[in-house]
């Protein structure tokens, strides 16, 4: 079985309490959880460890589902480990683990990580059709010998965090109020590729990012963001549409990086947004589109100015 082969190198040295999840977005909810299983197990002795699929459950599933990653899986990883837990287990959900019942998924934690106990959230369940829900669960850890804590999920404004209302946020385009449930900035890492050219014969030149397929995406629109480039963070004005002044119909995320010069063909850059400005518009004119885009670049100069990066 390959969760087996996955599991099986972690191996730690004294029995663990372990938390399971996709965890997208590393948000302040999956924070206070985490924050909770980082303490019993220092309280018992014992080490703290999250086990996170590679992929959303849901897309092995649900013919249906369209994956909206708020973070690559990369930087979920790096996120998860930045919290102080002291392992993180990456697993594959494939179709066999997809079967596998909660006896046995709980078999597996308790042998190959030494998993002594669950800490999870309560709509938490594990197994073929979700079977061990923290009832079942709890009822088959006083049998089995394990302890499984239920925390209570984090709420702000009377809603739960979530990554579902993460990544509504992020569709909206209302990244401030995403950036708020993150507990840091929202942010977009792609790769530039070349363009049509527009911007350069225009004067404002854009780097055209293309992230990664199934990635949360804001809506469209015009924003203020840092981008990180190689030469430290600048300021930048985003824009994500189908640039309607030119009658193009294909949906691109570009960033006007103030004050850079250099070449970012074939480079990757981190675009971490910090406020929607307004709509994306058409308009008659070009020379009414340039004016637009100076007010533009003026109010994120005004907005980023004094603010730290990734704060």
């Amino acid at each position: 079985m390959r969760i087996d082969d996955e599991l099986s190198p972690f191996t730690p040295g004294r029995d663990s309490l372990v938390t399971v999840g996709v965890f997208d977005g590393v948000h302040r909810g999956h924070a206070h959880l985490i924050s909770r299983l980082i303490e019993d197990a220092s309280a018992l002795g014992k080490l703290s460890g999250v086990v996170t699929f590679r992929e959303h459950p849901a897309e092995l599933l649900d013919p249906d589902f369209r994956p909206r990653y708020i973070t690559a899986l990369c930087e979920r990883v790096r996120l998860l480990r930045g919290l102080g837990v002291d392992f993180v287990a990456l697993v594959t959900f494939d179709r066999e683990l997809s079967t596998l019942r909660a006896v046995d998924f709980i078999s597996l934690l308790r042998r190959h990580l030494r998993a002594s106990g669950l800490v999870v959230g309560p709509d938490f369940a594990m197994g073929h059709r979700r079977e061990g829900d923290v009832g079942t669960l709890s009822a088959m850890g006083r049998e089995m010998g394990f302890s499984v804590t239920v925390v209570d999920p984090l709420r702000e404004d009377g809603e739960t965090v979530r990554s579902t209302v993460i990544r509504e946020a992020v569709a909206a385009g209302d990244v401030a109020a995403a950036s708020g449930l993150l507990g840091r900035r929202f942010a977009l890492e792609g790769r530039v590729v070349k363009g049509a050219g527009r911007g350069r014969t225009l004067g404002i030149p854009t780097a055209n990012l293309l992230v990664p397929e199934g990635m949360a995406v804001p809506g469209d629109g015009i924003y203020a963001a840092w981008a990180h480039v190689p030469d430290g963070p600048r300021m930048a004005a985003a824009s994500i549409g189908t640039r309607p002044t030119f009658g193009e119909t294909e949906r691109s995320i570009e960033a006007f990086v103030l004050d850079f010069d250099g070449d970012l063909y074939g480079r990757n850059v981190r675009l971490e947004f910090v406020e929607r400005l307004r709509d994306e518009e058409r308009y008659d004119s070009i020379d009414a589109l340039l004016k637009q885009i100076d007010l533009d670049v003026a109010r994120t100069r005004s907005l980023l100015s004094g603010r730290r990066v990734g704060a």
